[in-house]
């Protein structure tokens, strides 16, 4: 009996110890798989982040980065089909950076589109944008909030339309602080599991990532924008200041000094020395409304145009007459040009000047060191076809004795601001003209422009500043 019972007893042992090993062997392998579910999900998480960093550091573009995000989340998570959309300028909708072939639509498609000729989904996919009110993406970006779609969820029936037939779907919108950039959403067919709640954490990190990668790639790209701008402008910067005089002509019985000091890099202030004849030269400065790179290129119109018409005309008027005309159907109507032209002749005291609505010249007398404006009608150009300018400009004689002194200068000049918003003003050139006029023409420059520097201090010039200075020797 004892013989029989303890052979029962071995076998049900064993039995017991076979099942528990086999039983222990097979959660050997599933915690094994699983482990290794995890290395291969924690590799991929890692490649992804590191080609993000890639894709921000390299010289790539910003398609390139949407391209890795999306592939990046569906090889993460085993996705099938996904697509990256982003905000537009106004924010009011979203388009499509990226969408993978058989991606779902996200949103509401018209019944029977697949059936017009010549129908493409990718190319749909690529064109559409998306309203906040349309479909799971329009409510996901309207209620900023990411979504699970799984199961009998009455919202996949619309995802399958197209060629994926979802069975699964995850989206997430992607902030950046209180920017919104746009949402990410990617799709499982029904041939694969659904995706589960560890994958919505996964995606939802994946998505944050993201949204950051997209950020600082919107500030590089700024960046590298800006600095293209400001080589652009240096270039502008460069260009302008050859069309500027390079040095002040030799005139006998003349002394003349020129200076132009752009507020930016560009200026709409102008001045230039032409030389009208064997024995005469011309003189100009100029004003154009408006500041920045808008206004240097009418600047550089205007330089074009007056030394076209300026050779062998010894009528100052007559030559603006003609400028104007050139000009004024090019000219913005709310742009325009304040111009001072002048005509001296070699060993001459007269001036001949035409006034083109520009700020008054000063005539400074040296014999009772006074200072008063010449200030003869004019309109400026740019702002009639010539009807109303012909009638109103005309030319204007003044004779300067030895070491008078004419100053021509731009609003730059007497509107300077200093740090309590006071103007440098007209009483301050006067004085400053007064005071080194005994100096010369470069003399008489320089003190201006010490005065102002002085005046002005660190603030910051907010005005071009151009100066020309005629003195009779």
């Amino acid at each position: 009996m004892w013989p029989g019972i303890s052979l029962a007893l071995l076998a049900l042992f064993t039995g017991v110890f076979l099942y528990v090993y086999r039983r222990q062997r097979e959660m050997i392998v599933a915690l094994r798989r699983a482990r290794e579910k995890i290395q291969l999900e924690e590799t991929r998480v890692f490649d992804f982040l590191h080609g993000l960093g890639a894709a921000l550091t390299a010289a790539s573009k910003p398609s390139d980065l949407h391209v890795l995000i999306v592939e990046g989340a569906l090889r993460i998570l085993d996705g099938h089909g996904g697509a990256l959309y982003l905000a537009d300028r106004s924010g009011d909708l979203l388009r499509p950076a990226f969408a993978t072939r058989n991606c779902p639509a996200f949103f509401t498609v018209p019944e029977n589109i697949a059936n017009e000729p010549g129908f493409s989904w990718a190319s749909y996919l690529r064109l559409r944008t998306v309203a906040p009110e349309d479909g799971v993406l329009g409510a996901v970006w309207r209620e900023e909030e990411p979504l699970l779609l799984r199961g009998e969820d009455s919202r996949l029936v619309a995802l399958r339309v197209g060629p994926l037939k979802t069975a699964s779907a995850m989206l997430c919108p992607l902030f950046y602080g209180d920017v919104a950039l746009g949402v990410l959403a990617i799709a499982r067919g029904p041939d694969s599991d659904s995706f589960v709640p560890s994958d919505f954490q996964i995606f939802k990190a994946i998505a944050e990532q993201s949204a950051f990668a997209l950020y600082t790639a919107i500030i590089f790209s700024e960046a590298a924008e800006k600095k293209r701008l400001d080589q652009d402008l240096q270039v502008a910067h460069e260009i302008q200041r050859i069309l500027l005089p390079a040095s002040s002509p030799e005139i006998s019985g003349w002394q003349i000094s020129g200076i132009n000091i752009p507020a930016r890099q560009v200026s709409g202030d102008y001045y230039d020395y032409i030389a009208v004849d064997e024995t005469h030269c011309g003189l100009a400065i100029a004003d154009v409304s408006g500041k920045g790179v808008p206004a240097s290129l009418i600047m550089a119109m205007c330089r074009s145009v007056l030394r076209s018409q300026a050779h062998g005309q010894l009528n100052p008027s007559t030559v603006l007459r003609q400028v104007n005309a050139q000009l004024f159907p090019d000219i913005k109507e709310d742009m325009f040009i304040s111009m001072a032209y002048a005509i001296i002749e070699r060993d001459g005291g007269t001036i001949t000047l035409c006034r083109a609505g520009h700020d008054a010249p000063l005539l400074y007398k040296a014999g009772d060191q006074t200072v008063s404006k010449i200030n003869p009608p004019g309109m400026a150009l740019g702002i009639d076809s010539g009807g109303v300018f012909n009638r109103v400009t005309g030319d204007f004689s003044l004779t300067l004795e030895s070491n008078d002194c004419l100053v021509l200068y731009t609003d730059g000049v007497t509107e300077a601001l200093n740090i309590e918003g006071e103007e440098f003003g007209m009483a301050s050139v006067i004085k400053a003209i007064q005071a080194s006029a005994s100096e010369g023409a470069a003399g008489v420059i320089t003190r201006l422009t010490d005065d102002l520097r002085a005046f002005v201090g660190p603030f910051p010039q907010y005005d071009d500043i151009t100066l020309i200075v005629i003195r009779k020797k």
